[in-house]
């Protein structure tokens, strides 16, 4: 398999944390991509020029980190992805909530760069908005030990904050999500995917 790959996407870090889990990392030949440059490669196989990007044994692209999970879960010995009952609904709800908070701190990373004005301004608050009301989510839930899709979602996204944010601070005043991110850093999956410093 092959995979589209930026060292400090944690959409990549996700992907990669789950192929751990399942024992399948092993199988997968990462090709090292800058998606903002539309290389021919990466369109060929994903028209919208992100990444990652997993291209099956099959010759089947797989695009978006949600999906890729699915399948390397399918693949693998994990079992992140509960079948049925409150589990499933769980996971998928802290993949959402991870994966939101992802969201919005890629997009205020993207917009830091660029030349500052009154919409970009209150684009970029909205979305320091987000990621804190989804951190006050996470310090009221009781956030599972175990892995699953949702719990290293979290992760990769509390890991994003920590590269890119280092001023947020966001482990003031939330006891309970430092305490299980402290713990969660410890599990290979999570430990063998940091990113590389900014």
């Amino acid at each position: 398999m092959k995979l589209y790959y930026s060292g400090t996407s944690p959409y990549v870090r996700k992907v990669m944390a789950c192929a751990i889990a399942g024992g399948v990392q092993g199988q997968i030949k990462s090709v090292d991509t800058n998606p903002h440059l539309s290389p021919s490669e990466l369109l060929a196989d994903n028209p919208l020029s992100k990444v990652p990007c997993l291209v099956t044994e099959d010759g089947l692209a797989l695009f978006d980190s949600p999906v890729i999970c699915e399948y390397l879960d399918s693949i693998g010995h994990a079992n992140l992805f509960p079948v049925a009952g409150p589990a499933r609904w769980r996971a998928l709800r802290m993949q959402a909530l991870g994966d939101g908070i992802m969201d919005a701190a890629v997009a205020h990373r993207m917009d830091q760069g660029r030349p500052a004005e009154a919409a970009r301004t209150a684009l970029m608050e909205r979305q320091i908005a987000t990621i804190l009301r989804g951190l006050a989510v996470l310090e009221a839930e009781t956030l599972a030990s175990h892995l699953d899709i949702g719990t290293i979602t979290v992760a990769c996204a509390l890991g994003y904050l920590d590269l890119r944010f280092p001023g947020m601070a966001w482990r003031e005043g939330r006891p309970k999500i430092t305490a299980w991110f402290a713990a969660m850093e410890q599990r290979p999956e999570i430990s063998q995917t940091a990113p590389p410093s900014a």
